[in-house]
């Protein structure tokens, strides 16, 4: 039985082993012995954190929500706004990504393998994902930083099924630009041209520096 030798708790060693079969495998097809042999840690010591794998599976998808929070958070927080006027740079933003999910993460695989199944989990995750972007859209309202058009739950939606697409497309998306968009290099190759379209519509030009040619 190995022992972790990194700085997480025990607890996140098991939630993110979790997270990482899930994402493999599915959820369905991975039993607790398994999460713990790639935890290093028991059986019971999984059972003992989580109560079963039922408990564990909800604190991954909570931790999914985390993250996505998290992230949405950025752009309605303290400096959020500049990120999304004209001029702006993509660096923050790439950054962001690059803390949030990481090389390598399966938080990605994980989200589209939850919300292309039909599980009820999905579903869930998928309305959660909804009130995020309903609040995250409500906070830039109110800071004047976007405009909530005639139907505020259609453009949540409209942001929202634009972030997405890159998550259930990364693979494809990754085959014809070249680069994953979801890296710190195809995040500043992304965050230019989506900012500006957000910003003024398919006239717009790219926010900020404008990438080297390819």
């Amino acid at each position: 039985m190995r022992s972790t030798q990194d700085d997480r708790t025990t607890r996140a060693v098991i939630r993110d082993e979790a997270l990482r079969l899930f994402a493999e495998r599915g959820p369905e097809s991975v039993t607790v012995r398994q999460i713990a042999g790639a935890a290093g840690v028991s059986a019971g010591l999984v059972v003992h954190h989580f109560g079963s794998k039922d408990g564990l599976r909800q604190e991954v998808d909570q931790y999914v929500l985390a993250v996505f929070e998290a992230m949405l958070g950025e752009l309605t927080g303290e400096g959020g706004q500049e990120l999304l006027e004209p001029g702006a740079g993509s660096a923050s933003l790439s950054e962001a990504f690059a803390r949030h999910l990481p090389a390598g993460s399966p938080l990605p695989g994980y989200l589209r393998r939850l919300l292309l199944t039909g599980a009820d989990t999905g579903r869930v995750l998928f309305r959660r994902l909804f009130e995020l972007s309903r609040r995250t859209l409500d906070e830039l309202v109110a800071a004047g930083t976007a405009d909530p058009g005639r139907d505020p739950a259609v453009r949540a939606a409209v942001l929202l099924a634009n972030d997405l697409a890159v998550f259930l497309l990364r693979d494809h998306l990754t085959d014809v630009l070249g680069t994953d968009p979801l890296s710190v290099d195809g995040m500043a190759r992304w965050a230019p041209e989506l900012l500006g379209v957000y910003a003024g519509g398919l006239n717009a030009a790219p926010q900020g520096e404008a990438p080297p040619p390819r």
